[in-house]
């Protein structure tokens, strides 16, 4: 097979990053032979990408970044080099649209790559639904939706299976989707930190937090962000009610309750049933738009006994 250097592609772009694991360790324990080793495994690597049209822009220590303008290529060069290797490598891939730049790539699709690469482990080859929706003929196991460290939703993610790979790994590197129904903002937050920290100090210290404040002032904005920031932290998920739209107050648990797909079960009313569902759960609950359903709402937020929290703007 003839090795050659490929052209840099641009516009919709495939990376390959791949990473050493445990590299810190095994300098530690043995710099000679580490040294050594890497030197093999960066041939490979080179010789693997470079074989299959990609295009090598990037070292990082024990790793390296590549870019191909096939999905296809860069997961036969993962295969390929996977096969060859010694040491325990992982490997990320995605597809996206980047910016070329002096010899090197920007835009999210790196951060994607780079974080689904992070969550694997050695001799693993992942995938984002990216690239997976673009490839045919590749062995893939659907290890469904998952949040990456500093992703602001769930990506689908991948593993690609072939002949002389190993097909059993721990558990990812990943944060576990955390169920609610908490949406990504569109727009950045910026500032209010002071007013952040103190919501959150609240909610971690009382079981009830109430933010007041006239129309406009950015009470929903506040408590969305917060409840985004500690959503990992309840492992039953964070959940928003926005009962702006609830003119009577008798609707108030039908809507709780179809928010969170509850059930009316025989012999007990919608509150009861809320309530028991709830038991034993850790949720954080925003309650949002209330003022107008003021005591039915206050109703459902101290009607279950279990150990959720209410966040009531």
């Amino acid at each position: 097979m003839s090795v050659f250097a490929a052209a840099a592609p641009s516009g919709v772009v495939t990376f390959l990053f791949t990473d050493v694991e445990g590299s810190t360790r095994r300098w530690e324990a043995n710099a000679d032979e580490m040294r050594a080793a890497l030197a093999v495994h960066d041939e490979v690597l080179r010789s693997a990408i470079e074989a299959h049209g990609g295009f090598m822009f990037k070292h990082t220590g024990d790793g390296v970044c590549a870019a191909f303008a096939s999905p296809k290529s860069a997961v036969d060069a993962a295969v390929a080099a996977q096969r060859a290797l010694e040491l325990p490598v992982r490997m990320g891939i995605a597809t996206g649209e980047a910016e070329l730049r002096d010899g090197d790539y920007f835009g999210a699709v790196l951060n994607r790559a780079a974080r689904v690469m992070a969550a694997g482990h050695g001799g693993q080859i992942l995938l984002v639904e990216s690239t997976a929706s673009l490839l045919s003929g590749v062995d893939l196991v659907d290890l469904g939706p998952r949040r990456l460290r500093d992703l602001p939703s769930a990506l689908g993610v991948f593993q690609v299976r072939a002949p002389g790979l190993p097909t059993e790994f721990p558990p990812l590197r990943a944060l576990d989707v955390t169920p609610g129904n908490l949406r990504p903002q569109t727009t950045s937050f910026i500032g209010r930190e002071s007013e952040v920290a103190a919501v959150q100090a609240a909610i971690k210290a009382h079981r009830l937090v109430t933010l007041t404040g006239v129309g406009g002032v950015g009470k929903t904005r506040l408590a969305i962000e917060v409840a985004s920031r500690l959503a990992d932290e309840f492992p039953d998920g964070a959940w928003v009610f926005e009962l702006a739209a609830v003119t009577d107050p008798g609707a108030v648990p039908d809507a709780i309750s179809a928010v969170l797909g509850i059930i009316q079960q025989l012999g007990k009313s919608v509150s009861e049933s809320v309530a028991a569902a709830l038991e034993g759960r850790v949720r954080l609950l925003v309650f949002d738009n209330c003022e107008h359903v003021l005591d039915a709402a206050a109703d459902q937020v101290f009607v279950g006994d279990g150990d959720d929290f209410g966040h009531q703007p």
